[in-house]
């Protein structure tokens, strides 16, 4: 409640602001929310939504699947983890946005290099979160399948992987509230191919202002949305962690 309207609050701050003439350059907040709920009758605004979220789906699961095993590697053969680990401390704080050029002069498909972007951004937090997830795995438990002859799969399957499951669920977390950033960003930059990104620019070239701030009024629903959604499915599929 107290959430709701802090949120009511501001944007009738933003409203009186804009009705009153003190920001000039930006229309009151009912119009942008106006020509929001339009833009859900727009099909050409709608295929922009498609070609983002097509390309950040496609981006989170090409992470998933090949930075959570990963992770599992590095975080279960100290060799590797050891041998690795100046080449992810290296690449890890590199700005995925300066690397922009670098992904449109090796993939000239913009989808494929905001899907490329992506999979680059969204691996660092499953990665590190999953290495982490390993070293928090209570040594006890491990040992006592040892004891009982249980093997090192058997071991990760049945004691590891459930202790790292919610490091990895909050890794993916994390990669969905950046996959937008990306993909838009890229669309900004990159231009053509479609996109909430390349939508904006055509806004912004048509000095349109109310449909650049509507568009970006969905972009934060759109991240708002999956959000809870994946917090959703995380409470669902680990019940026994929110039950403790």
């Amino acid at each position: 409640m107290i959430r709701t309207l802090g949120v009511l609050g501001f944007l009738l701050v933003l409203e009186a602001a804009g009705r009153l003439g003190l920001i000039e350059a930006l229309p009151p907040v009912s119009v942008v929310l106006v020509t929001a709920a339009g833009l859900a009758a727009d099909g050409s605004f709608l295929s922009d939504v498609g070609a983002t979220l097509s390309a950040c789906a496609a981006g989170l699961l090409i992470a998933v699947v090949t930075a959570v095993p990963a992770g599992l590697l590095l975080g279960t053969v100290p060799a590797v983890e050891r041998s690795v680990r100046p080449l992810v401390e290296f690449l890890r704080p590199i700005p995925s946005l300066s690397l922009i050029p670098l992904a449109m002069f090796l993939w000239t498909d913009s989808h494929d290099a905001k899907i490329a972007l992506i999979v680059y951004t969204c691996s660092w937090p499953l990665l590190i979160n999953t290495m982490y997830g390993l070293a928090d795995v209570d040594p006890i438990a491990k040992d006592t399948l040892r004891g009982f002859g249980f093997g090192p799969m058997a071991v990760l399957w049945r004691v590891s992987l459930p202790s790292t499951a919610p490091f990895i669920a909050t890794g993916v977390r994390i990669a969905v509230s950046v996959t937008l950033i990306v993909a838009v960003s890229v669309e900004l930059l990159a231009g053509g191919g479609g996109g909430i990104g390349a939508y904006l620019v055509q806004a912004g070239s048509a000095n349109r202002v109310d449909r650049m701030l509507a568009a970006t009024v969905w972009a934060g629903a759109l991240g708002l949305a999956a959000n809870a959604l994946f917090t959703a499915a995380e409470r669902r599929l680990l019940r026994w962690r929110w039950a403790t």
